[in-house]
C-alpha cells in the first residue's frame, strides 16, 4: 500500500516538473505564448477563429457535425459573414453576429470576405470617401458589404448601390485591428 502511495506521489510530482516546463515559457513571453496558442483547423490548416460567408441563401445549421443532428436555424441570406470557430471533417462550426453557434457543411461556406454594418446599433453609419471625411451614404445597421480592404480602422465596402469607406469597428466581419489586403 505505502508503495503504490509512493509511485502515485512520485507520479504527481513528475507531472508538476512537466507542467511547469510547459507553462514557464508562456508566462516569460507573451509573444511566445500568443503565437503558441495560435489554432489551426485540423482539417483545412487555416486560421481559427476565421470569418467567411454564406455561399447560398439556404443554410441549415445544425446541432451538431453531421445531417443527423438537429436543425437549429435556416439561414436565408447568401454572403452573410460568419465566423468559423471550430473544424471537424466536411463541417465547420460557426457563429454569426447574434452569437448563434451550430454545424454547417463546408461546402455551403465561401471564402469571400464580407460584413455586416453594426448590427447591434440603432442608427445607421456612415460610408465616407478615401478621405474619410466626405460623406457618400448612411448604411442602415445589417447591411452586408463586400469587404475589398482594411487598414486595422477603416474598410472599404461595396454593395448594390454603394462604395466607400466606414469605421472598421461598426462592421461585423473583420477582427479589431484586422488588415486586409
Amino acid at each position: 500500500m505505502f508503495a503504490q502511495a509512493k509511485s502515485a506521489a512520485t507520479t504527481l510530482f513528475n507531472m508538476l516538473i512537466i507542467g511547469s516546463a510547459v507553462v514557464a515559457p508562456l508566462v516569460a513571453s507573451p509573444d511566445i505564448a500568443m503565437a503558441q496558442l495560435a489554432q489551426v483547423g485540423q482539417v483545412s490548416k487555416l486560421p481559427l477563429p476565421r470569418f467567411v460567408s454564406l455561399k447560398s441563401d439556404r443554410v441549415n445549421l445544425h446541432e451538431g457535425p453531421s445531417k443527423d443532428h438537429r436543425t437549429l436555424w435556416v439561414y436565408e441570406r447568401a454572403g452573410l459573414p460568419v465566423e468559423i470557430t471550430a473544424e471537424f471533417e466536411i463541417w465547420r462550426k460557426i457563429r454569426d453576429s447574434e452569437g448563434t453557434e451550430g454545424w454547417v457543411l463546408h461546402s455551403l461556406l465561401s471564402g469571400r470576405r464580407t460584413a455586416l454594418v453594426a448590427p447591434w446599433k440603432k442608427e445607421p453609419q456612415l460610408l465616407t470617401a478615401s478621405d474619410h471625411t466626405t460623406p457618400l451614404a448612411k448604411l442602415a445597421p445589417g447591411v452586408i458589404g463586400m469587404l475589398k480592404r482594411c487598414d486595422g480602422q477603416w474598410c472599404r465596402i461595396m454593395g448594390a448601390g454603394f462604395d466607400g469607406y466606414i469605421k472598421q469597428e461598426n462592421l461585423w466581419g473583420a477582427y479589431p485591428g484586422e488588415k486586409i489586403e
